[in-house]
């Protein structure tokens, strides 16, 4: 049986900077999670990835993830996806400073 779609949204790695960046409802790459664009179709979410990846010249490595619906925007539901939302854990800097 396959598994059920949950909701996602499209994240890859600024081209120039490296930072983590997410993709808006505009086509757009922010670094604010609580801007991306949550897609909860599967057959929008495929498209709406072929549309990101094909931004070469800003990003690299996009690809779906899990998230959750918040109260800001959307939620990562894993370990992972919440640690680059927040950035590196070595000293209090950047994404870190603003939380």
């Amino acid at each position: 049986m396959p598994k059920a779609f949950t909701p996602k949204v499209i994240t890859a790695n600024a081209l120039i900077e490296g930072d983590v960046v997410y993709f808006t409802e505009s086509n757009d790459w922010v670094r604010d999670l609580a801007q991306a664009e949550l897609l909860t179709d599967e057959a929008v979410a495929d498209a709406r990835l072929i549309e990101a990846s094909a931004q070469q010249d800003k990003i690299v490595g996009a690809y779906l993830t899990d998230m959750a619906a918040g109260d800001n925007g959307p939620k990562p539901v894993h370990f992972r996806e919440d640690f680059r939302a927040t950035g590196p854990s070595n000293y209090f800097h950047g994404k870190q400073a603003a939380h």
